[in-house]
């Protein structure tokens, strides 16, 4: 995948965004989501997404989904020790829903890039719409300047 905007590609194996959409579907009819952790190339042209956490607490009904950071930070710690990998965004899921962001997903995002303890300014954004079997959909969405800028 490829954002024109940033010049950004992103590259996640088939395999791990199966395991990511098996957790959502694990979770339907409810929204669920967690991070997504990764590393940049050499030149920071392309986003290697690598592995995903979930959350220690969380609350999600059909139409919301908030997660807690307590417990993360320390892992995220070990993840940069062990293996030079970061958080790098998030994802969740819109139950038959589309994968169009939410003003609530986008403020999300905001929050992020101007935390004083993330230091990351282009997050990355997966949302998945997913029914009680499947994905219907997947879209990822870059964070630049106030705005999400989905790639193709």
């Amino acid at each position: 995948m490829f954002n024109k905007q940033r010049k950004v590609e992103l590259d996640i194996s088939q395999e791990l965004f199966d395991k990511i959409g098996k957790v959502g579907i694990e979770h339907y009819p409810n929204e669920f989501g967690g991070f997504l952790i990764g590393k940049y190339s050499y030149d920071y042209n392309t986003l290697f997404i690598t592995d995903f956490i979930l959350p220690k607490s969380y609350r999600g009904n059909r139409y919301l989904f908030e997660r807690s950071t307590k417990g993360i930070k320390s892992i995220f710690s070990q993840l940069f020790k062990l293996k030079k990998e970061f958080y790098v965004g998030e994802w969740h899921t819109h139950p038959n829903g589309n994968t169009k962001y939410s003003s609530t997903d986008l403020n999300a995002m905001m929050n992020i890039e101007s935390s004083k303890e993330v230091h990351i300014k282009n997050p990355v954004l997966l949302i998945l719409s997913v029914s009680d079997k499947k994905i219907n959909q997947a879209t990822f969405y870059i964070y630049d300047n106030k705005k999400l800028i989905s790639y193709e």
